[in-house]
């Protein structure tokens, strides 16, 4: 269990992650703090008005969820494990806010609308596959645990 683990923390992927990293964690953590400390506005008021189920329990989990993702993103420690959730919550906020639009307004308004949820939905995408890069914590620990990854292996 522990090499699965490991070996679904290993990443390849060049240190210029960081970026892609940088802007999904920033915006899932930022998210998450403003669903808790204004939740009139971005937490449970936003989640009744859009009739998310429960929303008493639902916006602040979710917040919560951001936050501690979020930070794990940043930090590249669990990448792959931190963007599943993630791209849940992204597709229930296209699902909650897009789909609603594109009903009432048609594509081109949607189109115009979902452009940070689509970002975030592929950036969490790109994540999956990629690890957290180079400079992660992933790395980190892999190279600790795990032999070099050689052309060898894969033959």
């Amino acid at each position: 269990m522990i090499q699965f683990f490991l070996r679904f923390l290993r990443t390849d992927a060049s240190s210029s992650i960081i970026l892609v990293r940088l802007i999904v964690g920033v915006v899932f953590l930022s998210e998450g703090v403003q669903k808790l400390i204004i939740p009139e506005v971005r937490g449970l008021g936003r989640f009744v008005k859009l009739g998310v189920f429960s929303p008493e329990f639902t916006a602040p989990f979710v917040g919560s969820v951001e936050i501690i993702t979020g930070l794990a993103v940043l930090l590249g420690l669990g990448t792959r494990f931190a963007v599943i959730p993630l791209f849940t919550i992204m597709l229930f906020a296209i699902y909650y806010t897009q789909i609603p639009v594109f009903q009432e307004k048609g594509f081109w308004e949607m189109a115009n609308k979902i452009r940070t949820d689509w970002s975030m939905t592929l950036g969490t995408v790109f994540l999956f596959l990629q690890g957290g890069g180079a400079w992660s914590l992933d790395a980190v620990i892999t190279s600790r645990f795990l032999k070099p990854h050689t052309s060898s292996e894969s033959a």
